[in-house]
C-alpha cells in the first residue's frame, strides 16, 4: 500500500476520534464546544450532532477512498491507533480546560 494511504488513515482516525464527543454530547442533549460557535459559546446539541456526523463522514471518505483499510495488519492498525491516541490526548487537554 502506498505511504499516502497510511497518512490518510491516520488523519481519518483523528476525524473519527474528534467526531465522538461532539456526536455523543449532541444526541445526549448537551451543548458542547464546536469550532464555529462564536466566542466562548457552546454549540447547540443539534449543531454538535451535525458536526460529529460531518467528522464521521470525512473519516469514512478517507478510510474508503484512499487505499483499503485492513485493520489487523500491522501498518494500518498502528497508524489508526496512533491517530486515535494522539487526537484523544489532544482533545482531552483541550476539552479538559472547559471543566475548570
Amino acid at each position: 500500500m502506498p505511504w499516502i494511504a497510511y497518512i490518510a488513515h491516520l488523519i481519518a482516525a483523528a476525524f473519527l476520534t474528534n467526531g465522538v464527543p461532539h456526536f455523543v454530547n449532541g444526541v445526549s442533549g448537551r451543548p458542547f464546544r464546536i469550532p464555529f460557535a462564536q466566542g466562548a459559546k457552546l454549540g447547540s446539541p443539534t449543531a454538535n450532532v451535525v458536526w460529529g456526523w460531518a467528522n464521521f463522514l470525512v473519516a469514512f471518505l478517507l478510510f474508503a477512498n484512499v487505499g483499503p483499510l485492513y485493520i489487523g495488519t500491522p501498518g494500518d492498525t498502528i497508524f489508526v491507533a496512533v491517530g486515535m491516541l494522539v487526537t484523544g490526548i489532544l482533545l482531552a487537554r483541550i476539552f479538559g480546560g472547559d471543566a475548570r
